[in-house]
Protein backbone atom coordinates (compact mmCIF):
# COMPACT_ATOMS: atom_id res chain seq x y z
CA UNK A 1 0.00 0.00 0.00
CA UNK A 2 3.14 2.25 0.76
CA UNK A 3 5.08 1.41 -1.79
CA UNK A 4 1.63 2.23 -4.07
CA UNK A 5 1.04 5.75 -2.94
CA UNK A 6 4.97 6.11 -2.88
CA UNK A 7 5.82 5.17 -6.61
CA UNK A 8 4.23 8.57 -8.20
CA UNK A 9 6.71 10.88 -6.38
CA UNK A 10 9.39 9.45 -8.23
CA UNK A 11 8.02 11.32 -11.44
CA UNK A 12 8.95 14.63 -11.01
CA UNK A 13 5.95 16.36 -12.67
CA UNK A 14 3.78 14.40 -10.30
CA UNK A 15 5.73 15.95 -7.00
CA UNK A 16 5.44 19.75 -9.07
CA UNK A 17 1.94 18.60 -9.65
CA UNK A 18 1.16 17.62 -5.68
CA UNK A 19 2.16 20.72 -4.33
CA UNK A 20 0.53 22.66 -6.79
CA UNK A 21 -2.82 21.05 -5.93
CA UNK A 22 -1.73 21.84 -2.07
CA UNK A 23 -1.76 25.12 -2.51
CA UNK A 24 -4.28 26.11 -4.92
CA UNK A 25 -6.31 23.75 -2.34
CA UNK A 26 -5.15 26.11 0.94
CA UNK A 27 -6.00 29.61 -0.74
CA UNK A 28 -8.89 28.57 -2.45
CA UNK A 29 -10.53 27.27 0.98
CA UNK A 30 -9.21 30.48 2.74
CA UNK A 31 -10.61 33.15 0.43
CA UNK A 32 -13.71 30.58 -0.40
CA UNK A 33 -15.00 31.08 3.18
CA UNK A 34 -15.03 34.26 3.18
CA UNK A 35 -17.29 33.79 -0.23
CA UNK A 36 -19.57 32.09 0.70
CA UNK A 37 -20.69 34.34 3.91
CA UNK A 38 -21.04 36.69 1.54
CA UNK A 39 -22.82 34.83 -1.03
CA UNK A 40 -19.96 35.49 -3.70
CA UNK A 41 -20.30 32.12 -5.09
CA UNK A 42 -21.16 33.27 -8.61
CA UNK A 43 -18.84 36.31 -8.49
CA UNK A 44 -16.32 33.52 -8.71
CA UNK A 45 -17.83 31.56 -11.51
CA UNK A 46 -18.11 34.77 -13.54
CA UNK A 47 -14.53 36.76 -12.73
CA UNK A 48 -12.90 32.75 -13.83
CA UNK A 49 -14.70 32.90 -16.95
CA UNK A 50 -13.55 36.78 -17.27
CA UNK A 51 -9.54 35.54 -17.02
CA UNK A 52 -10.03 33.38 -20.59
CA UNK A 53 -9.46 36.74 -22.71
CA UNK A 54 -6.74 37.73 -20.72
CA UNK A 55 -4.93 33.83 -21.05
CA UNK A 56 -5.70 34.21 -24.89
CA UNK A 57 -3.96 38.00 -25.16
CA UNK A 58 -0.97 36.76 -23.25
CA UNK A 59 -0.61 33.86 -25.92
CA UNK A 60 -1.01 36.27 -28.73
CA UNK A 61 1.72 38.03 -27.82
CA UNK A 62 3.89 35.18 -26.27
CA UNK A 63 3.87 36.31 -23.16
CA UNK A 64 3.02 34.90 -19.57
CA UNK A 65 -0.26 33.67 -19.33
CA UNK A 66 -0.45 34.31 -15.69
CA UNK A 67 -0.32 38.18 -16.06
CA UNK A 68 -2.33 38.11 -19.11
CA UNK A 69 -5.22 36.34 -16.47
CA UNK A 70 -4.47 38.49 -13.35
CA UNK A 71 -5.33 41.42 -15.48
CA UNK A 72 -8.53 40.32 -17.22
CA UNK A 73 -9.57 38.68 -13.94
CA UNK A 74 -8.75 41.77 -11.63
CA UNK A 75 -9.80 44.63 -13.91
CA UNK A 76 -13.31 42.37 -14.36
CA UNK A 77 -13.72 41.87 -10.78
CA UNK A 78 -13.46 45.68 -9.96
CA UNK A 79 -15.41 46.78 -12.61
CA UNK A 80 -18.05 44.83 -11.46
CA UNK A 81 -17.85 46.45 -7.91
CA UNK A 82 -17.96 49.62 -9.27
CA UNK A 83 -20.61 49.61 -11.57
CA UNK A 84 -22.90 48.00 -8.77
CA UNK A 85 -22.30 51.31 -7.37
CA UNK A 86 -22.39 53.41 -9.82
CA UNK A 87 -25.27 52.70 -11.81
CA UNK A 88 -27.15 51.26 -8.93
CA UNK A 89 -28.12 47.85 -10.20
CA UNK A 90 -27.90 44.47 -8.74
CA UNK A 91 -24.35 42.73 -8.23
CA UNK A 92 -26.38 39.68 -10.24
CA UNK A 93 -26.96 41.70 -13.30
CA UNK A 94 -23.69 43.32 -13.63
CA UNK A 95 -22.25 40.03 -12.98
CA UNK A 96 -24.27 38.47 -15.82
CA UNK A 97 -23.25 40.95 -18.18
CA UNK A 98 -19.45 41.15 -17.47
CA UNK A 99 -19.35 37.36 -17.10
CA UNK A 100 -20.50 36.89 -20.30
CA UNK A 101 -19.34 40.07 -22.26
CA UNK A 102 -15.88 39.05 -21.27
CA UNK A 103 -16.14 35.27 -21.75
CA UNK A 104 -17.60 35.94 -25.34
CA UNK A 105 -14.59 38.62 -26.15
CA UNK A 106 -12.71 35.72 -24.97
CA UNK A 107 -13.90 32.58 -27.28
CA UNK A 108 -13.84 35.67 -30.41
CA UNK A 109 -10.12 36.19 -29.45
CA UNK A 110 -9.84 32.78 -29.70
CA UNK A 111 -11.37 31.44 -33.10
CA UNK A 112 -9.38 33.92 -34.33
CA UNK A 113 -6.54 31.95 -34.14
CA UNK A 114 -6.02 30.26 -37.47
CA UNK A 115 -4.62 26.63 -36.06
CA UNK A 116 -5.92 24.63 -32.79
CA UNK A 117 -4.65 25.41 -29.67
CA UNK A 118 -4.56 22.82 -27.13
CA UNK A 119 -2.38 24.45 -24.28
CA UNK A 120 -5.29 27.21 -24.50
CA UNK A 121 -7.88 24.79 -24.36
CA UNK A 122 -6.34 23.21 -21.50
CA UNK A 123 -6.98 26.24 -19.07
CA UNK A 124 -10.78 25.40 -19.48
CA UNK A 125 -10.35 22.46 -17.93
CA UNK A 126 -7.45 22.55 -15.93
CA UNK A 127 -3.82 20.60 -16.58
CA UNK A 128 -2.48 20.42 -13.40
CA UNK A 129 0.19 17.26 -14.39
CA UNK A 130 1.74 19.73 -16.72
CA UNK A 131 2.98 22.61 -14.46
CA UNK A 132 6.61 23.55 -14.64
CA UNK A 133 8.50 24.58 -11.97
CA UNK A 134 8.55 28.52 -13.00
CA UNK A 135 4.73 27.89 -13.04
CA UNK A 136 4.89 26.84 -9.76
CA UNK A 137 6.95 29.38 -8.84
CA UNK A 138 4.46 32.15 -10.00
CA UNK A 139 1.80 30.17 -8.09
CA UNK A 140 3.54 29.89 -4.96
CA UNK A 141 4.05 33.63 -5.03
CA UNK A 142 0.36 34.45 -6.14
CA UNK A 143 -0.93 32.40 -3.28
CA UNK A 144 1.65 33.55 -0.70
CA UNK A 145 0.31 37.19 -1.31
CA UNK A 146 -3.25 36.34 -0.79
CA UNK A 147 -2.65 34.25 1.95
CA UNK A 148 -0.49 36.83 3.51
CA UNK A 149 -3.39 40.17 2.81
CA UNK A 150 -5.73 37.95 4.32
CA UNK A 151 -3.79 36.99 7.34
CA UNK A 152 -3.25 41.11 8.10
CA UNK A 153 -6.44 41.77 7.60
CA UNK A 154 -8.50 38.98 9.42
CA UNK A 155 -10.79 40.80 11.62
CA UNK A 156 -11.33 43.91 8.76
CA UNK A 157 -12.60 41.22 6.54
CA UNK A 158 -14.34 39.64 9.03
CA UNK A 159 -16.04 42.68 10.70
CA UNK A 160 -17.11 43.87 7.30
CA UNK A 161 -19.08 40.77 6.14
CA UNK A 162 -20.80 40.11 8.89
CA UNK A 163 -21.67 43.97 9.68
CA UNK A 164 -21.16 45.72 6.93
CA UNK A 165 -22.29 49.23 8.48
CA UNK A 166 -21.34 48.62 11.85
CA UNK A 167 -17.65 48.34 10.26
CA UNK A 168 -18.49 51.84 8.28
CA UNK A 169 -19.45 53.62 11.53
CA UNK A 170 -16.31 52.07 13.08
CA UNK A 171 -14.21 53.88 10.89
CA UNK A 172 -12.93 51.17 8.28
CA UNK A 173 -13.23 51.71 4.46
CA UNK A 174 -15.78 49.00 3.94
CA UNK A 175 -15.63 50.20 -0.10
CA UNK A 176 -12.21 49.63 -0.33
CA UNK A 177 -12.00 46.26 1.62
CA UNK A 178 -14.70 45.54 -1.19
CA UNK A 179 -12.40 45.89 -3.90
CA UNK A 180 -9.64 44.90 -1.97
CA UNK A 181 -11.54 41.30 -1.68
CA UNK A 182 -13.16 41.49 -4.95
CA UNK A 183 -9.02 41.43 -6.35
CA UNK A 184 -8.45 38.51 -3.72
CA UNK A 185 -10.78 36.33 -5.55
CA UNK A 186 -9.85 37.38 -8.98
CA UNK A 187 -6.11 36.22 -7.93
CA UNK A 188 -7.20 33.63 -6.16
CA UNK A 189 -8.78 32.20 -9.42
CA UNK A 190 -5.53 33.12 -11.63
CA UNK A 191 -3.52 30.61 -9.06
CA UNK A 192 -6.03 27.86 -9.82
CA UNK A 193 -6.55 27.92 -13.76
CA UNK A 194 -3.59 25.46 -14.18
CA UNK A 195 -4.98 23.22 -11.69
CA UNK A 196 -8.77 22.95 -12.47
CA UNK A 197 -9.52 25.24 -15.49
CA UNK A 198 -11.94 28.25 -16.14
CA UNK A 199 -14.79 26.00 -15.81
CA UNK A 200 -14.35 24.22 -12.75
CA UNK A 201 -12.21 26.51 -10.53
CA UNK A 202 -15.88 28.18 -8.92
CA UNK A 203 -15.91 24.38 -7.27
CA UNK A 204 -12.77 24.85 -5.24
CA UNK A 205 -13.97 28.12 -4.02
CA UNK A 206 -16.96 27.06 -2.49
CA UNK A 207 -17.11 23.14 -2.27
CA UNK A 208 -14.86 22.85 0.87
CA UNK A 209 -16.13 26.23 2.73
CA UNK A 210 -19.64 24.92 1.58
CA UNK A 211 -18.51 21.24 3.74
CA UNK A 212 -17.17 22.70 6.31
CA UNK A 213 -20.17 25.15 6.84
CA UNK A 214 -22.48 21.92 7.60
CA UNK A 215 -20.24 21.25 10.64
CA UNK A 216 -18.79 23.89 11.82
CA UNK A 217 -20.26 27.10 13.41
CA UNK A 218 -17.28 29.46 14.39
CA UNK A 219 -15.47 31.18 11.37
CA UNK A 220 -12.25 30.05 12.48
CA UNK A 221 -12.92 26.85 12.26
CA UNK A 222 -14.86 26.97 9.40
CA UNK A 223 -11.85 28.21 7.61
CA UNK A 224 -9.48 25.65 9.50
CA UNK A 225 -11.29 22.90 8.14
CA UNK A 226 -12.21 24.06 4.69
CA UNK A 227 -8.15 24.78 4.51
CA UNK A 228 -7.70 21.34 5.78
CA UNK A 229 -10.74 19.53 3.31
CA UNK A 230 -9.19 21.37 0.29
CA UNK A 231 -5.84 20.30 0.70
CA UNK A 232 -6.75 16.67 1.39
CA UNK A 233 -9.54 16.72 -1.37
CA UNK A 234 -6.61 17.83 -4.00
CA UNK A 235 -4.11 15.69 -3.05
CA UNK A 236 -6.46 12.68 -3.08
CA UNK A 237 -7.95 13.30 -6.12
CA UNK A 238 -4.59 13.86 -7.87
CA UNK A 239 -3.95 10.48 -7.10
CA UNK A 240 -7.06 9.11 -7.70
CA UNK A 241 -6.54 11.03 -11.29
CA UNK A 242 -3.08 9.15 -11.57
CA UNK A 243 -4.10 5.75 -10.95
CA UNK A 244 -7.45 5.74 -12.77
CA UNK A 245 -5.94 7.64 -15.79
CA UNK A 246 -8.68 10.66 -15.71
CA UNK A 247 -8.38 14.10 -15.90
CA UNK A 248 -6.90 15.58 -12.87
CA UNK A 249 -9.16 18.53 -12.26
CA UNK A 250 -12.32 17.25 -12.57
CA UNK A 251 -10.95 14.13 -10.50
CA UNK A 252 -11.12 17.25 -7.88
CA UNK A 253 -13.76 18.38 -8.02
CA UNK A 254 -15.82 15.20 -8.07
CA UNK A 255 -14.21 13.91 -4.80
CA UNK A 256 -15.02 17.72 -3.21
CA UNK A 257 -18.63 16.66 -4.46
CA UNK A 258 -18.92 13.46 -2.88
CA UNK A 259 -17.74 14.65 -0.02
CA UNK A 260 -20.00 17.44 0.59
CA UNK A 261 -22.84 14.96 -0.03
CA UNK A 262 -21.93 12.68 2.61
CA UNK A 263 -21.25 15.56 4.82
CA UNK A 264 -24.76 16.90 4.28
CA UNK A 265 -26.08 13.23 4.76
CA UNK A 266 -24.22 11.74 7.77
CA UNK A 267 -23.29 15.65 9.29
CA UNK A 268 -23.88 16.78 12.37
CA UNK A 269 -25.79 19.47 11.64
CA UNK A 270 -28.41 18.29 8.48
CA UNK A 271 -27.62 14.90 8.54
CA UNK A 272 -28.41 11.08 10.29
CA UNK A 273 -26.02 11.98 13.36
CA UNK A 274 -28.23 15.33 13.57
CA UNK A 275 -31.07 12.96 14.14
CA UNK A 276 -29.40 10.92 16.24
CA UNK A 277 -28.54 13.52 18.79
CA UNK A 278 -31.98 15.10 19.03
CA UNK A 279 -33.38 12.31 20.49
CA UNK A 280 -30.54 11.77 22.93
CA UNK A 281 -31.27 15.78 24.00
CA UNK A 282 -34.74 15.41 24.19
Amino acid sequence: MIETLLAPLGYEFFVRALAAAALVGLVCAVVGSYMILRGLSYMGDAISHAAFPGVVAAYLVNGPFYVGAAVAAVLTALAIGWIGRRARLRSDTVIGVLFAGMFGLGVLMFSAIPTYVGDLFGFLFGDILGISTIDLVALAILGGLVLLVVAALWKQFLYATFDPLGAGASGLNVVGLDYLFLALIATTIVVSLQAVGIILVVAMLTTPAATAQLVAVRFGRLMALAALIGIGTAIGGLYASYFLDVASGATIVVLQTLLFLAVLVLGPRTGLLARVRRPRAA
